[in-house]
């Protein structure tokens, strides 16, 4: 049993409330629940509780075992100074207040639900893809469709707050921090670290110097990569080379170790070659992309701002002096959909926010709506559910709910959770 179970029958006063006593016999009495506190600090503030014959105001306090108390570094916490009573299921140690009177200790389990915890247990207890995976399909739509919308939001949140972190080390510099954030989307799953290294050490103040000649571009960002210090045979990286020799002099630029670039297992059209190569020319075509994304309405125009061909030396090779007989030098549509669902959305999205500018934020996520469906395992897993999917925002909420909510065991604080619970119907499924 978790402790989320805890919070979940309290919060919803689903215990037998009659009868209660102390492990020391006193009786109790409910008479505020208390506020559920999601953040640190005891679990419910400001609840009022009857003990014996003293009314106490102050805070409820849950662990499973109640030797957690010291385990989670409650005891010398000032924050738990006005815990009023603790709830636990097992009471394993007496925990003491900072004046060494004993805080109420209100073992749970004699109180519980009988047929809402046994249904619980089977959830937890459950090896399915996802604990109601029994129970998903019969769960009502009306309940699934209010939650996915809450879903997608919060998956957003939880990316912008990412982009934050980057925000902050830009000194608030959108632009710079879009590049750092964008940069590290074209590496893919594979190379994401290494051309997040690589921006990192290559100052977008400095591209935007050279953002009219493509190849200074190319020369900055391929020298910077680590991969122009060996000898070549084609002429083009020769003078890469010695562009990038000379500009790199000129900036004091420090380039990154060329061993941090995979290869392996990727398609060639994924090679850091070829994205390197389409990232010089967004660069080149689009200056002050993150203001143009901004002003951009239709879904069609910002796919097009990434509808880039790489330069003529990228026509007929893969890697520097290895001639390939077909290339594919532009990117799919399914990788610049990948880009605008977790690069450029996130980022709209969150300026909206900060700026308060709902227009700004109902447009990223209504263009989630318009990218078709993502394909991926997870999203399999629950197509295998019966679910249906049509968009990437739908696709973005159900990622959101296996990775945190279902993969964590979170059934609690889950809509579907709850309805199967509170189900008379799912109840004995």
């Amino acid at each position: 049993m978790k402790e989320n179970y805890l919070h979940y029958i309290w919060r919803l006063g689903h215990f037998r409330q009659n009868d209660l006593k102390t492990t020391d016999g006193e009786s109790i009495l409910v008479q505020d629940l208390g506020q559920y506190n999601t953040d640190a600090g005891p679990d419910f503030l400001n609840a009022r509780v009857r003990i014996g014959d003293i009314i106490w105001a102050g805070h409820v306090e849950m662990h499973i075992s109640a030797s957690e108390w010291h385990q989670h570094g409650h005891a010398g916490d000032s924050a738990y100074d006005n815990v009023i009573l603790h709830v636990v299921m097992d009471e394993d140690a007496e925990i003491l207040r900072s004046n060494g009177e004993k805080i109420p200790c209100l073992d749970l389990r004699p109180y519980l639900p009988e047929k809402m915890t046994g249904k619980y247990l089977r959830l937890m207890q459950s090896r399915g893809w996802v604990a109601c995976h029994a129970h998903f399909p019969h769960v009502n739509q009306l309940v699934k469709n209010l939650w996915i919308e809450r879903l997608l939001v919060e998956r957003l949140e939880r990316k912008t707050n990412e982009i934050n972190i980057i925000l902050e080390a830009s000194q608030n510099d959108w632009e710079s921090a879009f590049y750092r954030f964008l940069a590290r989307s074209f590496g893919g799953k594979v190379n994401n670290d290494a051309f997040e290294m690589l921006a990192a050490n290559t100052p977008l103040s400095i591209l935007g110097r050279h953002k009219n000649d493509l190849f200074q571009l190319e020369a900055i960002l391929f020298g910077q990569a680590g991969m122009l210090q060996e000898r070549f045979n084609d002429v083009h990286p020769r003078q890469l080379k010695r562009e990038y020799e000379a500009l790199q002099k000129k900036y004091l630029l420090l380039p990154i170790p060329k061993m941090v670039w995979k290869y392996l297992r990727l398609r060639p059209a994924n090679f850091p070659t070829i994205r390197l190569a389409q990232f010089a020319v967004l660069i080149h075509q689009s200056a002050h992309l993150f203001s143009k994304i901004l002003e951009v309405t239709k879904l069609s125009d910002l796919v097009a701002l990434f509808d880039i061909d790489v330069s003529a030396y990228w026509e007929s090779r893969y890697q520097f002096d290895k001639k390939a007989h077909k290339v594919i030098r532009k990117m799919g549509k399914t990788t610049i959909y990948s880009l605008i669902i977790n690069v450029i959305v996130p980022f709209v999205f969150l300026y909206g926010k900060k700026r308060d500018d709902s227009r700004l934020k109902k447009k990223a996520i209504g263009w989630l709506d318009e990218i078709p469906a993502e394909k991926n395992s997870l999203i399999q897993g629950w197509e295998n559910l019966g679910e249906k999917f049509e968009t990437a925002g739908k696709t973005q909420a159900f990622i959101q709910l296996k990775t945190i909510y279902c993969n964590r065991q979170r059934c609690m604080e889950c809509p579907i959770g709850n309805a199967v619970l509170n189900s008379p119907v799912l109840a004995e499924q």
